[in-house]
């Protein structure tokens, strides 16, 4: 049988670390890569179909929940860079839905989003354009 020596006090410093993080994340992080596309009108073009839609954009989060524009739904950020958002969301009652936004130039981004929606699956992949002014 092996006999490990652990210095007191180093694993609680490890496991305060790591669960300061996981509220840090939970939290969500700042998502500045929305804040740095222009604002203005913009067009979302879904793949495959003929979907087409403008949508006012003020800050770039109008983007995370296109299937559900309820307010009120939590939301987990799984990824935040300069050039892509991952956010995780759930709308109780209606459904949830994981969004990944990459950002190609302030007014040019891509858009993959997918989840249920009021009992049923959806997947959108969509391309982002600024056309003008709201």
């Amino acid at each position: 049988m092996r006999s490990f020596s652990v210095q007191p006090g180093r694993w609680l410093v490890a496991g305060l670390a790591l669960a300061g993080a996981v509220p840090a994340l939970a939290a969500g992080g700042k998502l500045a890569m929305l804040d740095s596309l222009d604002k203005g009108m913009w067009e979302l073009r879904v793949r495959g179909n003929e979907r087409l839609e403008r949508i006012c954009m003020r800050n770039g989060r109008e983007f995370i929940q296109v299937e559900h524009r309820q307010p009120g739904c939590e939301r987990f950020v799984v990824k935040d860079s300069p050039n892509e958002v991952i956010v995780q969301y759930t709308c109780h009652g209606n459904g949830y839905g994981r969004t990944s936004i990459r950002k190609e130039a302030s007014g040019l981004a891509q858009l993959k989003s997918q989840g249920i929606s009021n009992g049923r699956p959806f997947s959108i992949d969509a391309e982002l354009r600024r056309v003008g002014s709201c």
